[in-house]
């Protein structure tokens, strides 16, 4: 559109030029102190320029963000839409090209399904923005594409789109999981066609279970074996430790990677403050120091030993976890 754009971090400020408009993103709520810095920083340096604050915090507590002395109007909230069907200048970021070497890519926006523990359906909302081709959203040196979609499986063009990863040979990864409910023969057949490192679903509740099982086996059946397998476990929302500690159990006897996520309120300003009316501070520190003493990368895989002596033998969360939690733990 005949705009130069630039990349700048923190205090490089060696620029030709005052730039029009500085752009600021933001991520999960509870960071948002280095975004309010970031704000005054250039609001200092550059105070005729305009500055534009977006992303999930911004999204989700647009109020809370506008005491960081940015205008309301200079709030974007959501997606920014102009930008949907662009290819980002991955030119950059050479870092990123070197080390990753992969464009990140969404080929929907939003979901069908409306968790209330989730973010989507409120920055995002039902699915939308669905794309039939990703070719042009690749970056010519790229090796892989990373897919940010909600529910990549939701897509009615997912197939489409899984031909034509397959024509251009490009790895994949899809960051955000797969949907277990969406998974049956015909999706598995044609994923496991693919280059894909690691297998992402989720866990969240015990409703979800036969969809999850069922995933897992027909991903088995086709090759995969289940420490390629990661499956988000939520906890720390409705459910209890127990409760917690039998879809963990389930995870493991299937074979697959239990990956535990501490559930954060849509608002919360301070990460790993709130604590569900059936879960205490003891609990689920414990959950903490076992994915730093027996976890692998912050997960439970099926070890021998994990499978041995914390899921066959424990019938209980606190027989399973007793030798992590501090007694006289608290706040």
């Amino acid at each position: 559109m005949g705009d130069t754009t630039e990349l700048v971090r923190g205090l490089k400020l060696d620029l030709e030029e005052e730039p029009d408009i500085i752009y600021i993103t933001s991520l999960w709520t509870w960071a948002w102190k280095p975004v309010w810095k970031a704000i005054w920083f250039y609001s200092k340096y550059f105070p005729e320029s305009e500055i534009w604050l977006g992303g999930l915090y911004a999204s989700l507590m647009p109020e809370h963000a506008a005491l960081s002395g940015i205008r309301p109007d200079h709030i974007l909230r959501g997606v920014f839409a102009k930008v949907e069907d662009l290819l980002p200048d991955y030119s950059l970021v050479p870092e990123w090209n070197k080390k990753v070497g992969a464009s990140i890519v969404f080929s929907s926006r939003g979901c069908i399904r409306e968790c209330p523990y989730c973010a989507v359906p409120r920055l995002e909302g039902y699915l939308n923005s669905t794309k039939s081709s990703i070719k042009h959203l690749i970056w010519p040196d790229h090796k892989k594409v990373i897919f940010f979609d909600n529910n990549f499986l939701a897509n009615p063009n997912w197939k489409e789109i899984v031909n034509e990863i397959e024509e251009l040979d490009l790895a994949v990864d899809f960051n955000q999981g797969l949907d277990a409910r969406l998974i049956n023969e015909e999706v598995v057949r044609h994923l496991t066609r693919l280059k894909i490192e690691l297998i992402r679903l989720s866990y969240d509740y015990h409703e979800m279970k036969e969809y999850v099982k069922k995933a897992i086996s027909l991903f088995n059946a086709h090759g995969v074996d289940g420490r390629r397998i990661l499956v988000y476990t939520l906890y720390n929302f409705t459910d209890s430790p127990q409760d917690f500690f039998e879809r963990m159990k389930d995870i493991l006897r299937w074979g697959a990677v239990c990956y535990p996520m501490r559930y954060q309120p849509l608002n919360t300003l301070r990460k790993n403050s709130f604590i569900a009316p059936k879960w205490d501070y003891m609990r689920l520190e414990a959950i903490q120091r076992a994915r730093r003493v027996i976890g692998y990368g912050g997960a439970f895989p099926p070890y021998e030993g994990i499978l041995r002596v914390k899921v066959e033998k424990c019938k209980t969360f606190d027989e399973a976890f007793s030798e992590f939690m501090n007694k006289g733990g608290g706040y």
